[in-house]
């Protein structure tokens, strides 16, 4: 029985990246150029399961050669606004989209002037209307048994921060000599040490 529940949980996993692969379309490459065109920092947003997720995304674009913070969209309310500038383009992660600190936080976000994309599963939400672009993750349910606990969407969400911060990085032509710069330390930094 727990082999059976395990398996169900990664297959509804697999078809919500199923669902996030067939739901890319020319919204994600508006992305990619708003990050491409950024001359500031890419600073990823949200609270949560999204908020967890986003540390990663913003480390792994900050590994390829674009620089990247997070900033809890809660946080964001009471000061942590300072950190972004005009230059930065702002990723605001939540699932519903219609997440308060997320939502609430767009206005000031545009007032300092950088630009804002959305990733959400809901294409109606707060979060995704008021946003420059939105990025659909595609996935409508999650793995567990309630349909609630963020699973299948945090799956999502950090494969689809993958795919953004690969596919600027490889337009941008980052090279293994650029990683190695970056990546000093540890079994990738000997592997690497060459490429300096």
């Amino acid at each position: 029985m727990t082999n059976s529940t395990a398996k169900s949980v990664i297959k509804a996993e697999i078809r919500g990246l199923e669902f996030l692969l067939n739901s890319l379309d020319d919204k994600f490459e508006n992305a990619i150029n708003a990050i491409l065109e950024c001359t500031g920092k890419v600073i990823i947003m949200g609270v949560g399961k999204p908020g967890h997720v986003g540390k990663k995304i913003s480390a792994t674009f900050a590994s390829l050669g674009t620089p990247s913070f997070f900033v809890h969209a809660g946080e964001a309310a009471h000061g942590d606004l300072g950190m972004i500038t005009s230059y930065d383009v702002c990723i605001i992660m939540s699932f519903s989209g219609n997440t308060a600190e997320t939502v609430n936080v767009v206005p000031q976000i545009k007032q300092i002037g950088a630009k804002t994309v959305a990733v959400t599963g809901n294409p109606d939400s707060g979060l995704a209307q008021s946003c420059d672009i939105h990025v659909d993750i595609g996935v409508r349910e999650e793995a567990d048994l309630m349909n609630l606990a963020p699973t299948a969407s945090s799956t999502a969400f950090l494969a689809l921060g993958d795919a953004l911060a690969v596919t600027v990085a490889e337009k941008k032509g980052y090279t293994r000599s650029d990683f190695a710069k970056v990546h000093p330390g540890g079994s990738l930094g000997k592997q690497l040490e060459n490429e300096l």
